[in-house]
């Protein structure tokens, strides 16, 4: 890794941990930050474990701390709580909410687009450097993981809802009272995703040179064997 990019990275670390601590201070709901923090600590625990055996670009570590310090607000405020229809009215003098329509505060929302839209770009980094996927699959796999992530998630939150009850339970799930709060969520992060690889799709395509031809080969049928009960004939052939 060069010196610009590890001081870069040490910068965007230290934003960070000053970001996480001024909003670890007091929130709203001491409990339900924790809860909102317990797979942060996981997470940001891995890259720094990963950063010299598997550095990601810098592209992605600023994308991923976009998303981590949107998160760490929500978990200040609790996700249903967060006033930023208060700092919209305080420097424009009109309401988001009304402007738009809204009946609810729409700031998980935002996340869990942001989700999408900002992590499906590190995850295809890993698919091309690890699975060393190519072509269509280096987009849709990106797209797919994070929606199958996305329904995951929901349903951590629903075991941990379930798990600690009440209203530090009805905090974390921050359905609102909307019954399609969970299928919103993961629409909206798989709309983000989306966006994200046609962006990066648009991209290749204007500055790689072989884009098509990647895209074509593929697609193309690599092994003609069948697998299912044939693979399984094989392998039990080549165990005699």
């Amino acid at each position: 890794m060069s010196s610009r990019k590890s001081g870069y990275l040490i910068l965007l670390s230290l934003i960070f941990l000053v970001e996480w601590a001024y909003l670890a201070i007091d929130p709203l709901d001491r409990k339900d930050w924790l809860l909102e923090n317990l797979l942060v600590f996981g997470f940001v625990a891995l890259l720094v474990a990963t950063r010299r055996r598997f550095p990601l670009s810098g592209v992605s570590y600023t994308l991923i701390w976009l998303f981590l310090s949107l998160h760490e607000v929500g978990s200040h405020y609790t996700y249903a709580l967060v006033p930023y229809d208060d700092w919209w009215r305080h420097y424009t003098g009109e309401s988001l909410n009304a402007l738009f329509g809204f009946e609810r505060n729409h700031f998980d929302r935002l996340v869990h687009f942001s989700y999408g839209l900002l992590l499906a770009y590190p995850i295809r980094e890993l698919f091309v450097r690890v699975a060393e996927t190519r072509g269509f699959w280096a987009y849709f796999l990106p797209l797919d993981l994070t929606m199958s992530t996305s329904m995951l998630y929901e349903l951590v939150e629903w075991g941990v809802a379930e798990l600690v009850g009440g209203d530090l339970g009805m905090a974390y799930l921050g359905t609102q009272g909307d019954v399609w709060d969970a299928h919103k969520d993961m629409g909206l992060a798989s709309l983000g995703a989306l966006i994200a690889m046609l962006l990066t799709a648009l991209i290749n395509l204007a500055l790689q040179r072989d884009f098509a031809q990647e895209m074509a080969d593929s697609l193309k049928v690599k092994g003609v064997q069948p697998l299912g009960e044939e693979e399984i004939a094989r392998m039990l052939r080549n165990r005699q």
